[in-house]
């Protein structure tokens, strides 16, 4: 299902919602812990996982971009800065697993946005094949469908 995009008065919100058949802790631990976040985003490192700690980002040409983490509650909450944008992760349990939002505040549309959503929309698949125990998955192919999916949601914005 594609991400939930809405006009809102200081951009747009884009949001994903997915519901996870294993614990917030276990979730949790996929977006935060560095060995098992380099799995399914090999660019994000944790350094100092706190209210205004750092997430980096590897540039992939020898330089790093700092991510102010923005809100914290553990085993709930991850929120950073994407650029001009932020990133929020909410986690919250269900009777059966746990459900995972994840919330993007996007101030301007770009021709890049579509390119972040189909990212993060494979992403949030990886995760789950991850703790399936799985990891068959072209990445490639997978992102390369969302994106021209993501092009034409992101085109009635613009």
């Amino acid at each position: 299902m594609l991400a939930n995009v809405q006009k809102v008065e200081q951009g747009y919100i884009a949001r994903f919602e997915r519901h996870f058949p294993y614990t917030v802790e276990q979730v949790w631990a996929w977006l935060t812990d560095n060995d098992k976040l380099k799995r399914w985003f090999t660019e994000l490192r944790v350094v100092e996982l706190r209210k205004g700690g750092i997430i980096t980002f590897d540039m992939g040409d020898g330089t790093f971009e700092e991510l102010e983490i923005t809100a914290y509650t553990e085993q709930s909450v991850l929120e950073y800065t994407w650029g001009k944008d932020k990133v929020r992760f909410e986690l919250s349990p269900l009777s059966e697993g746990c459900q995972l939002n994840l919330i993007e505040q996007i101030t301007i549309m770009t021709d890049h946005t579509a390119k972040d959503l189909a990212g993060w929309h494979v992403c949030l698949d990886v995760i789950k094949l991850l703790l399936d125990g799985s990891t068959t998955l072209s990445r490639e192919e997978e992102w390369k469908h969302w994106y021209a999916e993501y092009k034409v949601l992101i085109a009635l914005y613009q």
